[in-house]
């Protein structure tokens, strides 16, 4: 068996350096797709109320459609959230494959040392695919309650009672994932970058991930990775391939079907009339999420998908920020689904006119003017009253000879300088962490690099100066909203994962 495992890992590393290259690029017609049906789903997407970051759409292995809105990227990695639970679960497909571990084993035996202080009754029924299958029985999910109050996530899961018998209930449990994800760890000595790194990344030319990790030093697997819009339809492409890529078999068919077949059903007392109103109802596999139109996907928070869309041979990766989800899925089954096999008949024109479309994407800027007549003390801190940020001061510079004003945040973990341009994405960088879902869990961003952000300003004519810090490898955005008055400062800090909701009010005073 060591040998085999040897000559088995040693075979990822030696896969050759050609297949690191991009998908390839076709057109829409080529592949048999309407392009006047992309730009219509573009429309559509622009006139409602989802904020969309990138759009790939991929037919017969090829790239026909893709764009960005800027200040996104190509080149910028973005927040999967629970779109890392398929990762996840692909690593113990390969954990699998190579004999380390089997989905039916017990999830008690790979952590004896907490085996007295499992919770309750079904503790000992619980099996590794019941983590992959969101049947572990816990209700209501206790994920986010122990992230935020615990430093030991195995030991807190370990000590919650479960309440239906494994496999009995479909129950949503991100705990669930990051345990699979600690027992692939645990047998295979690597954390799941590393673990996938010449045996998944590497082949399909996935470079410069990161994913976070837990206090103890164990990536979190629910959640926490970011890749690259086209890194998303690449994977999401070797599960059309039912695994293969490039001659390989990278993943075993049979864990591909495993994965996206339908492990539980949601509700199932449900009528099929009622079922077929959602993309949430429609079955559960391991860590995907079974669609509507004989499709399945992984899933992420605030509109992160990798569709799988396997009768019309296609894939659809999107970035986005929405708190309606079944709403841009929605979009896709109105516009894109009718595309395929539907090519224009005016084939240059309507693509030529889909180019010029996709390459002036945009999110809004803040509506205003560049100057105002309300003087702001330049590089004069105030003082900020005590607020749930965290924020102690906070000091205004504009530049004397550009549309510029550079804003400089202290908080208990240090002084932070931004800078926001007029009428354009001012870009930079910054250790300090942004709006995030997992905001308040014990270590959050923990392993992540600096963010990457873009800064636009604009005043308003009462003398009210907007400012919009998007975190543009994350789905978020703080807008501040500055009013200046003789007494000193009021600011309005809203945080877009909140959507309107939770604002932060706070008054300060020039020092």
């Amino acid at each position: 068996m060591k040998k085999l495992l040897f000559l088995l890992y040693f075979g990822w590393l030696a896969l050759p350096l050609a297949q690191t290259q991009p998908l390839p690029r076709s057109t829409p017609h080529a592949e048999g797709v309407s392009a006047t049906a992309i730009g219509e789903f573009v429309d559509a997407v622009n006139a409602s109320d989802h904020e969309m970051h990138s759009f790939m759409l991929v037919r017969h292995g090829k790239v026909v459609a893709e764009t960005w809105w800027h200040p996104y990227a190509p080149s910028l990695k973005h927040t999967l959230y629970s779109c890392s639970k398929s990762f996840t679960a692909t690593a113990v497909g390969l954990a699998v494959q190579e004999g380390r571990l089997r989905v039916e084993d017990k999830v008690l035996d790979y952590f004896p040392e907490y085996r007295s202080q499992a919770a309750g009754p079904h503790w000992d029924e619980l099996r590794i695919h019941h983590l992959l299958s969101m049947t572990v029985g816990m209700s209501p999910d206790p994920s986010f309650t122990i992230a935020v109050a615990d430093s030991n996530w195995i030991s807190a899961f370990f000590n919650t009672r479960i309440q239906h018998a494994p496999g009995s209930t479909f129950h949503y449990n991100t705990l669930a994932t990051y345990m699979a994800g600690v027992i692939v760890q645990r047998v295979t000595g690597q954390g799941l970058l590393a673990y996938l790194q010449p045996r998944l990344f590497d082949p399909l030319g996935i470079q410069d991930m990161d994913w976070e990790k837990d206090l103890l030093g164990y990536e979190v697997g629910g959640w926490g990775l970011r890749l690259k819009t086209e890194d998303m339809a690449k994977f999401a492409q070797l599960f059309l391939q039912n695994g293969q890529w490039a001659g390989r078999q990278l993943l075993p068919a049979s864990w591909v079907a495993a994965a996206s077949s339908v492990q539980i059903l949601q509700q199932p007392d449900l009528s099929a009339r009622e079922r077929a109103a959602s993309d949430w109802l429609q079955g559960y596999g391991y860590q995907m999420w079974r669609s509507r139109h004989n499709s399945y996907r992984g899933d992420g928070a605030y509109g992160q998908y990798m569709l799988v869309l396997p009768e019309q041979d296609a894939v659809i990766a999107i970035t986005s920020e929405s708190d309606d989800l079944q709403g841009i899925l929605n979009l896709v089954w109105e516009h894109l689904l009718p595309a395929f096999d539907h090519p224009d008949a005016q084939k240059q024109k309507t693509y030529k006119a889909l180019r010029a479309q996709l390459q002036q994407q945009a999110l809004a800027a803040p509506a205003g003017v560049a100057q105002s007549t309300v003087p702001i003390p330049s590089g004069v801190p105030f003082d900020l009253a005590k607020n749930p940020l965290q924020w102690q001061r906070v000091a205004f510079t504009p530049s004397p000879t550009t549309n510029e004003i550079a804003v400089a945040i202290t908080t208990d973990a240090g002084t932070f300088t931004y800078h926001f341009a007029f009428g354009t994405w001012l870009l930079g960088s910054t250790a300090r962490p942004g709006p995030y879902l997992a905001q308040g869990i014990k270590g959050y961003y923990v392993g992540l690099p600096p963010a990457q952000v873009a800064g636009q300003y604009a005043w308003q004519p009462d003398g009210t100066l907007l400012l919009h810090l998007r975190y543009i490898e994350s789905p978020h955005t703080e807008v501040i909203t500055c009013q200046f008055t003789p007494q000193g400062l009021k600011l309005t800090i809203a945080q877009s994962q909140h959507f309107g909701r939770n604002n932060v009010v706070v008054k300060g005073r020039a020092l």
